[in-house]
């Protein structure tokens, strides 16, 4: 596959990822008013894991959950309990605008990670890209760190893992195929650990509630599906910024089922990390970078 048709293919999944991903945390806001994390994470997290394991029940699918990384999935696992628990706190406590500058935040973690992690260094024109999205950052934040509460330290905590999660990912899918077990996992372990607690925190569920645990659960695995096989396709740092589309779609759920209208502030400073992701893209697929190495390491 060429480098442009690849980059093409990856971004095409990406944003397909962002449309999920977004329908599953206007959920977790629902859900997040009246229920603690535990319980939302602990069954979904279970529903995710039987999805997967139903998934590879299919003839053209069926590969088993071997894994030739146990360690970097092990990391992984932990990486993305971490980002649920911080991510449920921080859309508790803050409207989907504050939490986008945080989102906004992960391709430059990644791109700090991509490094030592993943042996990708990101280019000039890269880092270029990334300094328009840092400006777009800071016109956020107008008022300064002063502003900055504990729902935004708990939307740091989950960038910084949940970009840890997607760099980990990225480093085994380079190693192995089987994009189920990079699902399996991780989910079976949020199911395990927030299974712990949930005894303490238990509330009865009506029928309408249960579908909105479904229904997130069916989003989620949907969604990380799809990153991975983006992943497979983008380095990390390329494949984050376009999840800033994210923005887009919090912005609409945010106003149609919250209302929550987000500032001029707000829309400029997105535009700029919008625009930094595309040319990111556009850098990896049209120049020399990582998506230039072997097909079947990708």
């Amino acid at each position: 596959m060429s480098a442009a048709r690849m980059a093409a293919t990856g971004a095409a999944l990406a944003v397909g990822y962002t449309v999920l991903a977004s329908g599953a945390d206007a959920i977790t806001k629902v859900i997040a008013g009246a229920y603690a994390a535990p319980q939302l994470y602990a069954m979904s997290g279970l529903l995710v894991a039987l999805m997967s394991l139903a998934a590879d029940r299919h003839p053209a699918q069926r590969r088993g959950f071997r894994t030739t990384c146990p360690r970097a999935m092990a990391m992984r696992s932990a990486a993305t309990v971490i980002a649920a628990i911080a991510f449920f706190q921080a859309f508790r406590l803050l409207s989907f605008a504050e939490v986008f500058p945080f989102v906004a935040l992960i391709p430059i973690i990644a791109a700090l990670m991509s490094g030592p992690v993943l042996g990708e260094p990101v280019r000039p024109v890269a880092w270029a890209a990334l300094g328009v999205g840092v400006l777009g950052v800071f016109c956020l934040f107008p008022a300064g760190l002063g502003s900055i509460g504990a729902g935004h330290l708990w939307a740091l905590l989950a960038s910084v893992a949940g970009t840890f999660s997607i760099v980990l990912a990225r480093y085994i899918g380079r190693r192995e195929s089987n994009g189920l077990a990079l699902v399996l996992y991780p989910n079976l372990a949020l199911c395990v650990a927030m299974g712990l607690v949930l005894p303490f925190v238990w509330r009865p569920m009506p029928l309408a509630d249960l579908g909105w645990v479904v229904g997130y659960a069916v989003l989620l695995f949907s969604a990380r599906w799809v990153l991975v096989l983006s992943l497979r396709r983008l380095p990390a740092y390329a494949v984050t910024p376009l999840l800033n589309l994210q923005f887009v779609w919090m912005v609409a759920l945010g106003a149609l089922a919250f209302g929550e209208a987000p500032e001029m502030r707000v829309m400029l400073g997105a535009t700029a990390v919008i625009v930094s992701g595309v040319a990111l893209v556009l850098g990896e697929a049209f120049g020399t970078g990582t998506l230039r190495e072997s097909p079947a390491r990708a």
